[in-house]
Formats: C-alpha cells, sequence, structure tokens
C-alpha cells in the first residue's frame, strides 16, 4: 500500500508547483513581488505523448486498483514511472507482461552483468536514434555502476561490446542476412568471447530495445522533463495563459486545436469504418466457400513481400543521428531502407521450419532460463488481446484484421506462414495504415504525427496504441526468429 502511494505522490508532485512558488499572471501563491530567483523548468511537451491528447491518458485507470498496483510495481522497480509505462496503460493486461519481463531482463539473475545489459540497451536504441531510451539507459547505466568513459563512444567500450555492434546492426535492420557465422565470430573471439548464455541474453535485449524503440517513435512518447528535450526555461507565450495551467497540466488551449483537427473528414473516416467491416464479413463468406491451393498460397505472399518492399512514405527523408546518439554505434549509413529502394530479393522464411513455439522458445528458456516463457506470455497477449471492439462498433471478431497486421510485419521480414492467405492483407490494410506499420517497423525515426493521424481515423487512441503493441511484439518474434535460428545452425 505504502508503494502505491509512493507512486501516486512521485507522478502527482510536479503538478503542485505552483502551489509552492505561485504565479505572476494570476497572483496564486506568494506575493507578486517577491523574486525567488529559482528557474523553474516547465515541460515541452504536453503529457506523456505527443500523438495523444494528455486528458485522454491521464483518465485511464484514475479508479482502477489494478493500474495503482500496476503503477506501484514499476516505480519500485525503476524508481520512475516512465511515459512509455503511462501510454501502455490503455492495456493493464499487457502493460504487466512488459512490466514483469523488462525487469527479469534488466535486473534479476542472468547471463550478464547490470551495466552491460544497460550498455546493450543503449546500442540497441540508439541503432533508431532514440534519445528517448538512450536518456534514460544512459542514466540506469551510472546508477548500477557503469563507467563513464564507455559513454563517450562505442570505441571507449570494452572490446568484447564492441564485437556486439555488428549483430546489432544487422538485426536492427535486415536480420534476414545474420548467419550461423555471425554467431560463431562473438562465441569464438579468444580472450572477448560471449559464452552461448551470454549472448542469448545480448539477443534479447537487443530485440526489446530495437521494438521498443518502435513503440517510443511510433505513439509519439514525450521526453521525460528531467531529459534532454523535456523541459525548457522560457516563460509560456501564448497570451492570457496562466503559468498554472502549464503546472497543473491544463493545457486547454492547444488541445482545443487538436480537437478541431480530430473533428475533420469525419464522415470520410465513418465510411472507412464501415467498409473495413464489410471487407472482413466478405472475406470470412469466401473462406467459408472455398480455400486456395497451396501453389496459390506462395503466390500470394511472394507478391505481398515484393509489394511491400516499395512502401514508403512520400514525405520519407534521410535523418542524420546526433553525434551524441550516433557515438554508440557504428555504420550509421546502414538502414533497411538501402535493401528496399534496390529491390534485392529477401529469402523465404518458412515457420514450418523453424519457429518461436517448437524451436526458439526452448532454445531461450534452456539457455536463459524463465526468459522464454515471459517472453512468449507477452506474444501471446499482444497477439491475443481483444476487447471485441472496432471504433463505434462493439461485439465484433477482431483476430482476422490482428492476424492480418501481424503476419504483414512478417512478411517484410520475408517470413511466410503456408496456413495463411496473403491476398487478405491488401483487402483489410489500406495504403496509410501499411506506410505507417512499415515506419514503425522499420524506420521508426521517420514517423510523423501525421502518418499517425492519418490511419483509423474513426478509430480510439487506445486501439491505434493497441496496434503499437501487435507491431513491436511480431517485430521481436521476427528479430530473434533469425537470431535463434542462426544459434541454432552454429550449435548442430
Amino acid at each position: 500500500m505504502r508503494l502505491a502511494t509512493a507512486a501516486s505522490e512521485a507522478y502527482t508532485t510536479p503538478l503542485a508547483v505552483s502551489e509552492l512558488l505561485g504565479c505572476k499572471q494570476c497572483g496564486a501563491g506568494r506575493d507578486q513581488d517577491e523574486e525567488l530567483g529559482i528557474r523553474i523548468p516547465r515541460p515541452l511537451g504536453q503529457g506523456p505523448s505527443r500523438f495523444i491528447p494528455e486528458k485522454e491518458i491521464l483518465q485511464v485507470g484514475s479508479e482502477d486498483a489494478q493500474m495503482h498496483a500496476l503503477f506501484a510495481d514499476s516505480f519500485a522497480a525503476l524508481g520512475r514511472l516512465d511515459n512509455i509505462t503511462l501510454v501502455m496503460v490503455f492495456h493493464p493486461q499487457y502493460l504487466e507482461s512488459f512490466l514483469k519481463t523488462q525487469h527479469y531482463l534488466l535486473q534479476m539473475d542472468g547471463p550478464l552483468p547490470l551495466h552491460y545489459r544497460h550498455y546493450i540497451g543503449i546500442m540497441a536504441a540508439a541503432r533508431h536514434q532514440c534519445s528517448y531510451l538512450v536518456n534514460l539507459h544512459v542514466n540506469d547505466f551510472l546508477h548500477v555502476g557503469g563507467d563513464p568513459k564507455w559513454l563517450n563512444g562505442l570505441e571507449n567500450a570494452p572490446q568484447k561490446l564492441q564485437n556486439l555492434g555488428e549483430l546489432n546492426k544487422v538485426l536492427a535492420h535486415r536480420p534476414w542476412l545474420i548467419t550461423k557465422e555471425h554467431i560463431e565470430g562473438l562465441l569464438k573471439a579468444e580472450e572477448h568471447s560471449w559464452s552461448l548464455a551470454e549472448l542469448v541474453h545480448a539477443v534479447v535485449l537487443l530485440t526489446h530495445y530495437h521494438s521498443l524503440a518502435s513503440f517510443t517513435f511510433g505513439c509519439g512518447i514525450s521526453p521525460e522533463i528531467h531529459c534532454d528535450g523535456g523541459h525548457t526555461f522560457r516563460p509560456p507565450s501564448v497570451s492570457n495563459y496562466c503559468i498554472c495551467d502549464i503546472t497543473n497540466g491544463n493545457h486547454s488551449v492547444d488541445e482545443m486545436h487538436v480537437n478541431s483537427a480530430e473533428n475533420v473528414s469525419v464522415s470520410d473516416s465513418f465510411f472507412e469504418v464501415e467498409a473495413l467491416m464489410e471487407k472482413m464479413r466478405q472475406l470470412q463468406e469466401c473462406r467459408d466457400e472455398e480455400e486456395a491451393s497451396q501453389e496459390e498460397m506462395a503466390s500470394r505472399f511472394e507478391i505481398e513481400k515484393r509489394e511491400s518492399m516499395f512502401v514508403f512514405s512520400s514525405d520519407d527523408e534521410e535523418v542524420t543521428p546526433a553525434r551524441d546518439i550516433s557515438r554508440h554505434f557504428e555504420d550509421t549509413s546502414y538502414g533497411y531502407k538501402d535493401f528496399s529502394r534496390h529491390g534485392m530479393h529477401v529469402p523465404t522464411f518458412r515457420v514450418q521450419d523453424y519457429c518461436w513455439e517448437d524451436h526458439g522458445y526452448s532454445l531461450v528458456n534452456r539457455l536463459y532460463p524463465d526468459v522464454g516463457q515471459l517472453i512468449d506470455e507477452k506474444f501471446h497477449i499482444a497477439y491475443n488481446l481483444t476487447y471485441n471492439t472496432m471504433a463505434m462498433h462493439k461485439d465484433v471478431d477482431t483476430s482476422m484484421l490482428r492476424r492480418a497486421i501481424w503476419n504483414y510485419i512478417h512478411c517484410m521480414f520475408g517470413i511466410r506462414y503456408d496456413d495463411y492467405d496473403y491476398g487478405e492483407i491488401n483487402q483489410l490494410l489500406d495504403r496509410s495504415f501499411k506506410v505507417y506499420i512499415k515506419t514503425v517497423v522499420c524506420t521508426p525515426e521517420k514517423v510523423t504525427k501525421r502518418m499517425y493521424d492519418s490511419f483509423w481515423r474513426q478509430f480510439k487512441h487506445s486501439e491505434k496504441v493497441h496496434v503499437n503493441l501487435l507491431l513491436i511484439e511480431a517485430r521481436m518474434q521476427a528479430e530473434l526468429l533469425y537470431a535463434l535460428r542462426a544459434i541454432t545452425r552454429y550449435m548442430t
């Protein structure tokens, strides 16, 4: 109970700043003539996400005992309630599994020392220029006794970690290129060698933070107020707008702009929902009437895989990483876009030959006990999570749509399910949604609010966060499949 109270106080303390220091604009608090000489930072963002109105997030679970318990657990484990947690709270069942898994990876007994774990998190997040995660783990790295010199650049870290850079690069951007030679190079590096258990721990951390970078950008997570880019000392410039409104989180002026923007083309977005519902109904009828041959299914997969290479945003531009981020990884020009724009062929990875359930799960559990179980639970929760709603509709079976999203992501990585008809993907996922999915999964640093707003315009923000959970777990599983298959081939 004390933990819950502590967590609540930790989150609400910044809201009472104006009561302590007073406001010169409205006269609240101290005498207006009193000069304290204290520079008070104020948040640059408006809540945990740049894409989701703050009031919608903070209303979630306000009277929910489960939410309070989750917040307490997160605060006890991390010493903070970060913005990722505050956005994931839309889906408490998933959040609980996510926090449990992350806690085990970072803090419980395992092959790697604590400072190595956080440094690997920094390396993984930096590959996608995710300063939000880099900053969090820089602080955690120092907190557990990490050497500050390592933070000056990857070349200052031990050779063992430097050797991991190549696997980090390929895993983040082109996991289908991972071979047993990558694994052998790490396991047979003489005095800088990794053990199999250490390598599996590292691979899980890399895939976890590549995927979490996707969630961070996909949901527009704002920097924490104490981190770079999360605060300013400049006073607000909006006329007749009291500083008390900012310290108390009442961002009514900007929210009015957001709400007015959301009301554009409501009728069009309504018909989009109805059209999607109708397509789902028609596809279900076709399933019941006839089943495509294996040859036709294979052909449809190849068509979808090939088309996915050329799905990209019209405002897709090069994003140059800042020096404080790029120093944590090598070969900054290496990325997914080099592959897709040159029309190179992705080899097909058949799930029937190597899958998570029959192969990856047991390998992880054997070399890093209990982690396979935790990851498996997280995959299943994300894949099966449903509230049987779609926008304004209730009692809807969304399994067809969820499977299309998951399989489309795996298709982009060359992963094929023999029993799935890939022709359904083009029926259920329109171009704007495909652009968003591919950007979040492959080049998350390029996600914009316009991309977020442009797909599923009539759907709730909680449903779009749900989509992001599917995206990050499908991505993590895809990366794991390629890495674990390479490890298996090395072992046999």
